[in-house]
């Protein structure tokens, strides 16, 4: 199983960024999916979190400014950034909890990360 992250990039305040999280794999299934980010010298946070049904929910930080969305067709995430701030400049990793078709279990499995840079 492999998440790969891509969208990341050098946007200036204010700016939008749309990142894609597409899962790859021998994939039975997917449960919840969700987007984390990591500044520099910074533990990692939640930034926004999507179930199979769609249901989201999101840090306070990213409230009335991200959108994430999912197409479960092609077990992928998205997440909408509008209003960029300097703020949000980080590592942006893509998690999703998926059941293998080699395994009777779930397991977290981590995006390798892309930068959004917000600086003028």
């Amino acid at each position: 199983v492999q998440l790969q992250a891509s969208g990341g990039g050098l946007v200036q305040p204010g700016g939008s960024l749309r990142l894609s999280c597409a899962a790859s794999g021998s994939i039975l299934s997917i449960l919840d999916m969700a987007w984390y980010r990591q500044a520099p010298g910074k533990q990692r946070e939640l930034v926004a979190g999507i179930t199979t049904g769609g249901a989201t929910n999101y840090a306070d930080s990213a409230k009335g400014r991200f959108t994430i969305s999912r197409d479960n067709t092609k077990k992928t995430i998205y997440l909408q950034m509008s209003s960029l701030k300097p703020e949000d400049t980080a590592v942006h990793y893509c998690n999703a909890v998926v059941r293998p078709r080699s395994s009777s279990d779930w397991s977290e499995y981590w995006g390798q990360g892309t930068l959004v840079t917000v600086s003028s």
